[in-house]
C-alpha cells in the first residue's frame, strides 16, 4: 500500500519552536505513515543536543510516534540497500537508510525538508520538501 514516510526533520519541528513548520508536520503525520528506526535516534540527538529537551518529554514524543507511525527496523537489508541507493544517487549514508526504509516499506512519498525536493527513487518514491512554497 502506497503512503508517506518521514525524515525525522519534519517530526522534529512538532517539538520546535516554529509553529507554522509544526502545525504542517502534525498534519502529515496525522494520516499515518512509515519512518525508520534510523528517524527515531536522529530525533532524539537533536532532541538533546540541539534543542535541549529533557528526557520525558523526548520519550513522550518517541511513544506518540511509535503510535502514530510503523516504524521498520534497521536491518541488513535496509543497510544493504542504503548502500546501493548513497552509491547510486550520490545521497548521504544516513539519507540514503531513510529512503531504502521507505522504499522497503512500499511508501510513494518521502518527506524531508534537507533532500532533494522531487527527487525520484527507483522510479516509485518521490522526495517532497513539505515547507517549499
Amino acid at each position: 500500500m502506497p503512503g508517506n514516510a518521514f525524515d525525522s526533520n519534519v517530526l522534529i519541528y512538532i517539538l520546535a519552536d516554529d509553529p507554522v513548520k509544526a502545525e504542517r508536520g502534525r498534519f502529515l503525520i496525522a494520516e499515518g505513515g512509515t519512518i525508520s528506526v534510523q528517524v527515531l535516534n536522529e530525533i532524539v540527538s537533536v532532541s538533546r543536543r540541539k534543542l535541549r529537551l529533557e528526557w520525558p518529554i523526548i520519550v513522550a514524543f518517541l511513544k506518540r510516534l511509535k503510535l502514530l507511525l510503523n516504524v521498520v527496523p534497521l536491518d541488513t537489508a535496509v543497510h544493504d540497500r542504503a548502500v546501493a541507493l548513497s552509491w547510486r544517487y550520490d545521497l548521504a549514508f544516513y539519507d540514503a537508510a531513510i529512503v531504502a526504509s521507505a522504499l522497503l516499506s512500499d511508501c510513494d512519498t518521502l518527506w524531508s525538508e534537507d533532500m532533494r525536493d522531487g527527487l525520484v527513487i527507483d522510479g516509485r518514491l518521490t522526495i517532497r520538501n513539505p515547507f517549499a512554497a
